[in-house]
């Protein structure tokens, strides 16, 4: 049995996937962990990109990689999404067959966020207008060669939603952060949430 493991946090790398990794090798599984398409160690560009089609397709990619080592059961293969790629997690196991267990750990679905705002608050027409400010900064960016980074945890305001209070407790703070963690500092390409 396998399980994948897979996030983009960099902070989670060593708080949460080590821990992950040994215990479950203590039970006789064997795992695998790795950074998503363009961030933390893996290559490409642009950089701090979350795109659903490609990081579907890293969970399917790490599946091609494990069939084919011999003490590998490839009739069961489970994977493991943390924080946004729960949501990654679920939509590869309910394409690619060759999936048998999920595990998506994730606070809430972070497309629907994304799409609407937390607690659904954006209209259609602030999501067309929030479209319309990132294709704009897309035009900056081909033209400078640069991508613009959005801001991650800043330090919130006392009536900031606790799930916020938590995420800035966790990823600025000696618990969670890491240099190359996307959500201690370094930010996501402002125009990834256009997936």
């Amino acid at each position: 049995t396998c399980v994948d493991i897979k996030d983009a946090e960099g902070s989670w790398y060593f708080t949460f996937r080590y821990a992950f990794d040994k215990e479950m090798a203590k039970r006789g599984y064997l795992t695998i962990a790795f950074d998503p398409s363009f961030t933390g160690e893996s290559g490409g560009q642009p950089r701090n990109i979350a795109s659903p089609d490609l990081n579907t397709e890293d969970f399917s990619a790490a599946v091609d990689y494990l069939v084919t080592h011999n003490d590998v059961d490839a009739e069961r293969i489970g994977i493991l999404g943390i924080c946004g790629w729960g949501g990654f997690a679920i939509n590869a196991a309910a394409n690619d067959t060759r999936i048998k267990a999920t595990i998506a750990s994730t606070m809430y679905d972070i497309g629907r966020c994304t799409a609407n705002g937390y607690n659904d608050k954006m209209t259609a027409d602030e999501r067309y207008k929030m479209r319309e400010q990132l294709y704009a900064q897309r035009t900056v960016d081909a033209r400078n060669g640069t991508y613009q980074r959005n801001v991650m945890n800043p330090q919130p305001a006392d009536d900031a939603p606790q799930f916020m209070k938590d995420y800035y407790d966790y990823y600025k703070t000696e618990r969670g952060y890491h240099p190359r963690s996307i959500n201690s500092g370094l930010g996501w390409n402002m125009t990834s949430t256009l997936a």
